[in-house]
């Protein structure tokens, strides 16, 4: 058996990503790289569904290689639908933390089970402590 037959479909991988939980933002995902995020906090639980911001994280899985490559970041989703590089604050990094590692161990367990397939942190991954 050849190295290729053992590498998995993109749409193989979809699937697999999918099955992890809610986090999979499947159209900005393409072969090779994915994208995912957690809402974890909200900001403002009072205000209507459509005006809420969330406290979170948000990755790009890249190929790179034969590895893929973790670049965590975390921060505000805001209300326009787009993530912004903040500082949580500090009432709620242990839930943004928590869910992430949750994932995190997730996502390599069945990477590496399904398929062989390494996890590395890129170097500009942020740290969750």
């Amino acid at each position: 058996m050849s190295d290729m037959a053992k590498v998995p479909t993109h749409y193989r991988l979809l699937t697999t990503l999918k099955a992890i939980g809610p986090y999979l933002r499947e159209p900005q995902s393409e072969e090779g790289y994915y994208v995912f995020d957690c809402l974890s906090v909200c900001v403002n639980d009072k205000k209507s569904p459509e005006k809420r911001e969330f406290w979170g994280w948000w990755l790009e899985l890249q190929k790179q290689g034969e590895v893929y490559q973790a670049r965590y970041r975390k921060g505000l989703y805001d209300i326009s639908g787009e993530w912004q590089d903040e500082t949580l604050p500090k009432n709620v990094i242990d839930d943004v933390n928590r869910t992430q590692e949750a994932f995190h161990l997730k996502l390599v367990e069945t990477m590496q089970s399904e398929f062989a397939i390494q996890i590395e942190m890129h170097e500009e991954s942020v740290e969750f402590v």
